[in-house]
């Protein structure tokens, strides 16, 4: 497990970032969690954010994720990006360097997802 704290210049840290074999977390100082297992990720996003840092956004097929600011980072958050299947090292870095303001997705799921059930209709 890699622990990666967030400090922003204040001497109390305002959120850390978990990474392990099994998933990313952010525990931020109010106590709150943003968690996700690596095989549920499914979408890879970057965005600039209003502190003039880099957005990691990571999210699930039903849209919730975990989101992790580069600060908060460090070589193995990004090692572990690289696991995910046909994941694009230099496109990531790309849209880091961009610094962009909208979300620029950088990496999806190549499975397609689940087929809807059969309905059946009078």
């Amino acid at each position: 497990m890699v622990t990666i704290a967030a400090m922003h210049g204040n001497s109390v840290p305002n959120s850390y970032v978990y990474v392990t074999e099994e998933g990313v977390a952010r525990h931020h100082a109010d106590g709150s969690v943003d968690a996700l297992a690596w095989e549920d990720v499914v979408e890879v996003r970057v965005v600039g954010d209003t502190d003039s840092d880099i957005l990691y956004i990571l999210l699930d097929r039903g849209g919730q994720g975990c989101v992790v600011p580069r600060s908060a980072t460090d070589t193995a958050f990004v090692a572990r990006l690289r696991y995910l299947p046909d994941f694009d090292v230099d496109r990531l870095s790309a849209a880091v360097d961009a610094v962009p303001d909208d979300d620029v997705v950088v990496w999806r799921s190549p499975e397609p997802p689940p087929s809807f059930p059969d309905f059946e209709y009078d």
